[in-house]
């Protein structure tokens, strides 16, 4: 096919796909029409122009966990820092094989363009560069794009929007596994919506945010990015997150689809030997409530094989499941690099043009960040009649239909005009902040007071001196993700700092504990001791004598989050147990063995084994990554200053062995089966757990009907009381067991939450609708059902503290249900008055 030629040079003005009033779809059709085969692949395509990856231009920064603070005196060298003084040429990646494929020969952006780009790759977050020089560069590639296509179609430029956008000079927010302890839908859709309004102003279109994995093994690097083990918390928080960033008109990209996160031996990129049941029931969900319920417009694949079936190259995923069945509409982007890696890393392809047709032929619509299987070998392809054109087009169709609806193809858009509010952007702006700050003040969870917290208050003993140690003591960048700027790329800029304001948990804690007057209150004394890892025990004697002569000791211990290898959390960080990193554990074994009360402060982006402190430390407090704000969320839950609100979305084990293992298990997984195994399967602290300085009961558990049709739906309420003397905030948790299933089923699984603010002796009844279709899961034929028969109600604030226990009965006949079913237990909560 010969396909249309251009020769009326006003079609990128008067054109009817330029027309407004016309129908989306009416210009989509109208644009495909009159691009050639050529053109019509270029769309598929993109370019990172970018991507040179030699340290001493620096284009894509580094990778690592960072910089940390001048080593104490007479300290090794942190076996995590950078020093900016690297030889030129040394490579550290922000992608998997970054530096093979920037290796591998680079395409002008001229080049890439000849037949019009769909997408443009990490402009603002390859580099730091001001809002001023972004927008400008966003300007220049833009023209580029539209001067070298016939047709002048523009680009879509995407970011990364991990934990906020990953850009210099931009709020970072907590890591998402801390977004899932605060169990807070609203506030994520809030932190979301401020990421996205800043991205649309700077001329961005697509955000590569949230991940939407459920956590199956602790030990895999990029917990950190998750929301957690749970699938109706991830799909509840995600969908939040989407509805955030899509009003903000920015379109959201759901990862990885699908299975990535069950890798085996937590290993990143590692086979996932997962059936379909489990994948259907555990995995899948999350993506399908982001959709449903979020409106989100772009699914990005996983890396990962599921039984031996890439999720690039699988149709079964990428188009039966997700288009046919769910009836998604959007666009499917490859992950970096993914459809080379079909032929490089899975050997599932002859060379990258194999690839490219496999995935293209799969369902992914648009390869990132470069054009390596995509390009014009596909061109080459269906002129040969090796590949079928409706395939092209299939995928061009989705791709421009977003382009439609975000204005880029009308008359008057211009790269100019697609970054004109970028001038009045502050990307770490006040109200970013506050948002910042009440993320990492929720997401703090208190796992045991014990007997010194909070450390300031009534009926708190007079503290004169507190030592802290800890390498997570003195090093911002513990609190931050390994996609927050600061650990992404300015660790290769060491002139650069952090781009934002951070404090310390040192500093925060001293300027808690001053009370406001820094030549009073408290004297803090600080000593290190050590670092995120390696072998070196040289600060172990100061941080002794520090915590010898205070009243109590604060360790701030965990991890530094970088990628692949430069960190102890993060993409390609993976642990082999969950030992903390390096000689924490001897640190905090001899801080203990002074006599002082040591507070174990664990800042970090997995759970780690404390079986071994519970009972020696006199308290025990879980940071999740809390961001830039986490210094004084810390330093003022310690206080008492803020009620802890935060609740586990992971379970926090016993031992450092014995992975993987989450709360969803059957019955042969639970800790109740014993005498079958040696190794203890409970949790040290549940999932859902999390203390506070006030106290809660939950009672009068009341059902609507003792008998429910597999349609209906019945009404649970309880009542939830602030028994304490100051106000503060529960997380009511609802979980059902299926008594008698076809298949074995969880003991018990979360299917709806609520937060309560209450103030002190305040109560309310908490009302959960749940349909009968919470109950569904997926069956022997692999179809969904919700089966009759008996289902028991557990009602409680953690998934093992549960007082409240009654069962109803699904009646009629076995009903299958799909794409349509109830994916969300609404909530009322009204106030008891009188």
């Amino acid at each position: 096919m010969a396909g249309p030629t251009h020769s009326a040079p006003d079609a990128r003005t008067t054109a009817a796909w330029r027309d407004t009033s016309r129908p989306v779809e009416e210009r989509v059709e109208a644009l495909l029409a009159a691009m050639t085969l050529d053109e019509k692949v270029g769309q598929l395509g993109s370019r990172w122009a970018g991507n040179d990856m030699h340290a001493d231009a620096g284009p894509d920064g580094g990778s690592d966990a960072g910089q940390p603070p001048a080593d104490a005196p007479g300290q090794a060298a942190d076996p995590l820092a950078l020093d900016g003084s690297d030889e030129p040429g040394e490579t550290f990646n922000v992608a998997p094989m970054q530096d093979v494929f920037a290796a591998g020969g680079t395409v002008a952006l001229e080049d890439a363009a000849v037949h019009g780009l769909g997408q443009l790759t990490r402009v603002y977050g390859s580099r730091p560069v001001s809002v001023a020089e972004g927008a400008a560069e966003v300007v220049r590639q833009q023209h580029v794009v539209l001067e070298r296509s016939a047709l002048g179609v523009p680009a879509i430029v995407h970011e990364e929007c991990l934990t906020g956008f990953t850009a210099y000079g931009a709020t970072v927010y907590p890591a998402a596994i801390a977004w899932a302890a605060t169990f807070d839908p609203e506030l994520v859709e809030r932190m979301a919506a401020a990421i996205g309004h800043d991205m649309a102003a700077l001329g961005i279109h697509q955000g590569l945010s949230p991940v939407m994995d459920v956590v199956r093994d602790y030990r895999w690097g990029r917990v950190e990015e998750t929301m957690g083990e749970d699938p109706y918390l991830v799909g509840m928080l995600g969908a939040a997150y989407v509805r955030g960033l899509e009003n903000a008109g920015v379109i959201a990209t759901l990862k990885h689809f699908a299975g990535y996160s069950a890798s085996r031996g937590a290993r990143n990129h590692g086979p996932v030997p997962m059936g379909r049941r489990e994948l259907l029931d555990m995995i899948l969900p999350t993506f399908e409530t982001a959709i449903a319920l979020g409106g989100a417009r772009s699914v990005m694949n996983s890396y990962s094989d599921v039984d031996g079936v890439p999720a690039g190259a699988d149709p079964w995923l990428l188009t039966e499941l997700l288009r046919d069945a769910w009836g998604f509409t959007g666009t499917v982007v490859s992950d970096y690099w993914a459809v080379p890696f079909l032929a490089s890393m899975h050997r599932v392809a002859a060379d990258f043009d194999d690839a490219g047709a496999q995935a293209l032929t799969a369902g992914i619509d648009v390869e990132l960040p470069d054009t390596l299987g995509f390009g014009q070998n596909l061109v080459e392809r269906v002129r040969s009649g090796a590949l079928n054109e409706a395939l092209v087009d299939r995928a061009v169709r989705r791709h421009l239909r977003q382009k439609v609806e975000l204005g880029l193809l009308d008359p008057d858009w211009t790269p100019e005009a697609s970054v004109a509010k970028a001038a009045g952007v502050d990307l770490d702006a006040p109200a970013n902040r506050a948002i910042a700050r009440e993320l990492a003040e929720r997401s703090v969870v208190l796992l045991d007071p014990g007997t010194v917290l909070p450390l300031l208050g009534e009926g708190r003993p007079a503290l004169r001196r507190v030592a802290v140690v800890g390498p997570c003591s003195d090093d911002p960048r513990t609190f931050m993700g390994c996609y927050a700027f600061p650990n992404h790329v300015l660790p290769r800029y060491a002139d650069k700092g952090l781009g934002v304001d951070v404090t310390s948990a040192v500093d925060a804690l001293r300027s808690e504990l001053a009370g406001g007057d820094p030549a009073g209150g408290v004297d803090v004394v600080h000593a290190r001791g050590c670092d995120v890892l390696g072998e070196d025990r040289s600060g172990f004697a100061d941080a002794v004598e520090a915590a010898r002569g205070a009243d109590v000791c604060v360790a701030f211990v965990g991890d530094r989050a970088g990628l692949f290898g430069l960190g102890t959390s993060g993409e390609g960080c993976d642990a082999p147990d969950l030992r903390l990193p390096g000689v924490q554990q001897d640190l905090l074994d001899a801080v203990l063995a002074t006599g002082t009360p040591v507070v174990v402060v664990v800042v970090s982006g997995r759970p780690y084994a404390l079986g071994d402190l519970h009972g020696r430390a006199a308290a025990l407090v879980q940071a999740f990554m809390p961001g830039e704000e986490g210094g004084g969320a810390v330093a003022g839950v310690l206080s008492g200053r803020v009620q802890p609100t935060g609740k586990l979305p992971v379970q926090i084990p016993r031992g450092v062995g014995g992975q993987p293992g989450t709360y969803l298990v059957p019955p042969l997984g639970s800790p109740d089966s014993a005498g079958i195994s040696n190794l203890d399967a409970a949790p040290l602290f549940p999932f859902g757990h999390g203390r506070s300085y006030t106290t809660f009961a939950v009672s009068d558990l009341r059902l609507s009907a003792a008998e429910v049709p597999t349609d209906g739906e019945l009404a649970v309420t309880v009542r939830v009381a602030n028994t304490g003397g100051r106000a503060g905030d529960e997380v009511v948790q609802l979980y059902l067991h299926d008594v008698l299933a076809s298949v074995t089923r969880p003991v018990k699984q979360l299917v709806g939450f609520a937060r309560v603010p209450l103030a002190a002796g305040a109560a309310a009844d908490v009302t959960f609708h749940v349909h009968a279709d919470r109950t569904a899961f997926t069956g022997r034929d692999l179809q969904r059902v919700v089966e009759p028969g008996d289902v028991e109600v557990l009602v409680g604030t953690s998934a093992e503290d549960l007082p409240c226990r009654s069962g109803f009965t699904l009646t009629g006949a076995l009903r299958t249900v799909g794409h349509g079913r109830r994916l969300h237990t609404p909530v009322d909560v009204v106030a008891v008055t009188g």
